[in-house]
């Protein structure tokens, strides 16, 4: 992914969302990880995973969207 394309997280953020890895690990597999590890996974769910859930979003915003404007639209007929 190129680096303008790839989602951007505050620190703030980020550090939540790999405290977050780390705690799942420590509680749902009984693992600990490590910062780095954790870390990492997340990139790789940021650059791997998280466009396609973006997409399916826009899609799914679209869909609505459109769903609302042919509603006011037959308001007019």
């Amino acid at each position: 992914m190129k680096e303008k394309d790839r989602i951007a997280l505050t620190r703030e953020k980020r550090e939540e969302m790999v405290a977050a890895i780390k705690a799942y690990y420590l509680k749902d597999r009984e693992e600990e990880i490590g910062q780095l590890a954790a870390s990492m996974l997340l990139d790789f769910v940021i650059d791997e995973l998280a466009p396609e859930f973006y997409n399916q979003g826009v899609v799914d915003s679209c869909k609505y969207m459109s769903e609302r404007i042919e509603d006011m639209q037959s308001l007019l007929l």
